[in-house]
């Protein structure tokens, strides 16, 4: 208990915003005040820039199923950030749940449901003990939260334990087999920089997986393609993956400094593809 405390107190403080710094919001073009119309927009547009790859005609249209789930349908966000994915599935007409251990999250998401006119339930709860019935839920979704969970396993079953028999889910988790991770974290961090003689393989990654401008970061343990199946597939007949590479530029930029910025999309995708940051789960609940 003390350690999901110190998560929550952590990111109650550190938000992910995606400014200039972790938490806070700057950007390259300005300091915007939270909670403002202007700041959703201006947190939006960056955090779709970081996955451009996976829009089409709407945002992350390339992994979630919008046009299977629309007015009625209960669709549940765990671990909503500042809302939004949520906007966007609340925009589709369903009925939209979103909840968070965080109450930065759950205060931004309401003003920012508030802001826009949509509807939905959004609530302060553990992911590992979720106030919410059995088999209520037709689609759970889940994006690059859970790594955060001190209990990822009991987590994932309380995701299992929510939705419908036959419902859809989709969960993106860091991904432990990335160059992203294997480069910034493990060799220039952890090799270069000494780091691994005072931080054991957690410690590393929670220092180093997100937020590294903002120390204390207490839990972040990226996955491996195995172990997610281990969790999920008692749970699902047609459990799939993707991993996405959609920070590839960036690794790849540090790694051949200007090569990394010029080399053709052809060649950049089978690395991307095998070697991303972002590992994507989704199926059905049997």
């Amino acid at each position: 208990m003390s350690e999901n405390r110190e998560v929550q107190a952590w990111w109650r403080d550190n938000p992910m915003t995606y400014g200039a710094e972790h938490g806070r919001t700057g950007y390259r073009d300005g300091q915007f005040e939270m909670g403002t119309p202007e700041f959703f927009e201006r947190l939006d547009r960056e955090f779709y820039s970081w996955n451009h790859p996976l829009h089409g005609e709407r945002p992350f249209d390339r992994l979630f199923p919008y046009r299977d789930y629309r007015a009625g349908a209960r669709v549940l966000e765990i671990g909503c950030g500042l809302g939004t994915m949520a906007m966007n599935w609340a925009r589709n007409g369903v009925e939209m749940t979103a909840v968070d251990l965080n109450p930065t999250s759950i205060e931004q998401t309401r003003r920012r449901f508030e802001l826009m006119g949509l509807r939905g339930r959004i609530e302060l709860m553990d992911g590992r003990r979720l106030d919410l019935p059995d088999a209520h839920f037709d689609y759970v979704y889940s994006w690059g939260v859970l790594h955060h969970s001190p209990d990822l396993a009991q987590s994932l079953n309380e995701m299992m334990r929510v939705l419908k028999p036959g419902g859809g889910f989709g969960l993106m988790l860091y991904h432990r087999r990335s160059i992203l991770h294997a480069y910034k974290t493990l060799y220039t961090e952890g090799f270069l920089h000494y780091e691994n003689r005072f931080l054991g393989p957690l410690e590393l990654a929670s220092r180093y997986g997100d937020g590294a401008r903002a120390d204390g970061n207490p839990h972040t343990w990226p996955v491996t393609k195995d172990e997610l199946r281990a969790m999920l597939g008692p749970f699902s007949r047609d459990l799939d993956f993707r991993v996405l590479g959609t920070d590839l530029d960036t690794a790849l930029h540090a790694l051949l400094p200007g090569l990394g910025l010029i080399l053709p999309a052809w060649a950049k995708k089978p690395w991307a593809r095998r070697f991303g940051w972002s590992l994507w789960a989704c199926g059905h609940k049997s």
